[in-house]
């Protein structure tokens, strides 16, 4: 093993006082929904809003001083760059960071605040990766490597021995994996004291770098677009596979709409903001045979750091696939007062609505003297949208929900 449990004990004690410990709550709603006792490991609640800080500030602590001057270089999705950014800002070592052109623009702006300089490039991590290791080479900087690195890993593994006092009767914990830092260090700290606690991996279906890797080896899969880009690592650590093969009971992976499911409910049920791959592990509980029913079971929520645009598109597309925002089309005489009837109708039924679009002359399924009018109504659900619809074609109306 490339790290062992007594270098996670002594990352503990380097990072007390400049790395907060994060809570583990419990979630009476999603332990009744999956039929668990479910807790939630909150690390998107340190500074920079993910569980990153822990390898990066345990990497600068190790820095000699020489290379601190000369200072540091990484590549990274975001959050990485951003936990960097905040510890060697706080320590006065020069940081560079390059991320991916894609990268949220919250990630960007937060990691310039604290006054690294920002390079985008690439359109994904690994092209960024390449990128910074050249850079870094050519500046003689120091490259803190954002998941394939012994002092990132025992950093990462801090958050374990934080579990394992936290939630001593925990029998599972569901870690996202992206290169395989976080689960690789976490895996040692809770194998290396409670060798019976299932440790379950959680990877976006759009790149299953460690599945793959598990099974057939180290390898680079194709780039695709995910909104859990914090886990959007193409090819696993040398160091972080083995880790893996040897520690993690389980591999999953999960789509992207159980993706943006999981962050809508976590939002909305537990009031905490998840990125797409903090929201992984709940994806997995909620849609995956695990064998985990009745168990004490912890999910790492890993970073919050999600662009508020995407964060409404995900909050919108959720109510859409909930049945609480619906677009239905309704065909009227074409005469005055026809319009009010209809939305007097609506409101008996107690449906919002949010937006009305006339038309006349584009319709295939009018007549003359008719008009199509699409409603898009808010709903308390998809019994409610269902009833409306009803009580709109009692009434003698024609109507279709567009869904798509």
């Amino acid at each position: 093993m490339p790290v062992d449990l007594p270098t996670i004990e002594a990352a503990r004690e380097r990072l007390r006082g400049a790395v907060a410990e994060t809570p583990c709550a419990f979630s009476a709603t999603l332990s009744e929904l999956t039929g668990t006792r479910c807790f939630i490991k909150l690390e998107n609640l340190h500074v920079t809003g993910s569980f990153k800080e822990r390898g990066a500030a345990n990497f600068l602590l190790q820095l000699p001083g020489e290379a601190r001057s000369r200072g540091v270089a990484t590549a990274s999705a975001g959050n990485h760059g951003l936990a960097l950014a905040f510890h060697a800002a706080r320590l006065g070592v020069p940081a560079t960071i390059v991320m991916p052109e894609w990268a949220p623009l919250i990630k960007i702006a937060s990691a310039r605040r604290h006054g690294a300089e920002v390079i985008l490039c690439g359109a994904d991590f690994d092209e960024a990766y390449a990128h910074a290791v050249a850079l870094a080479a050519g500046r003689g900087l120091a490259f803190v490597h954002p998941f394939d690195d012994e002092r990132v890993i025992a950093g990462q593994g801090t958050l374990g021995l934080e579990l394992l006092e936290q939630r001593p009767d925990m029998d599972a914990v569901l870690v996202p994996i992206g290169g395989g830092g976080l689960i690789g260090g976490v895996g040692i700290a809770v194998k290396g004291t409670r060798p019976s606690v299932r440790i379950i991996g959680v990877q976006t279906a759009a790149v299953p770098a460690m599945a793959r890797a598990v099974e057939s080896g180290r390898s680079t899969v194709p780039a695709a677009p995910t909104i859990a880009d914090g886990i959007a690592v193409r090819e696993v650590g040398a160091l972080t596979l083995p880790l893996a093969r040897a520690l993690v009971d389980h591999i999953v992976t999960v789509r992207e709409e159980e993706l943006a499911n999981a962050i809508l409910r976590l939002l909305e049920t537990e009031k905490t903001v998840a990125e797409g791959a903090g929201a992984a592990p709940l994806a997995a509980l909620l849609n995956r045979p695990l064998d985990l029913a009745g168990a004490t079971v912890v999910l790492v929520l890993s970073g919050g750091n999600i662009d508020v645009t995407m964060l409404a598109r995900i909050i919108e597309r959720g109510l859409v696939q909930a049945g609480r925002l619906v677009r239905l089309v309704v065909v009227l005489r074409d005469r005055p007062g026809a319009l009010a009837r209809v939305t007097a109708l609506v409101a008996e039924e107690r449906g919002n609505v949010v937006h009305i679009a006339h038309d006349r002359a584009f319709s295939r399924w009018v007549a003359i003297g008719e008009t199509e009018v699409e409603l898009t109504l808010e709903t308390s659900g998809r019994a409610h949208a269902e009833a409306m619809i009803a009580r709109l074609r009692v009434a003698g109306y024609r109507v279709e929900e567009r869904t798509g």
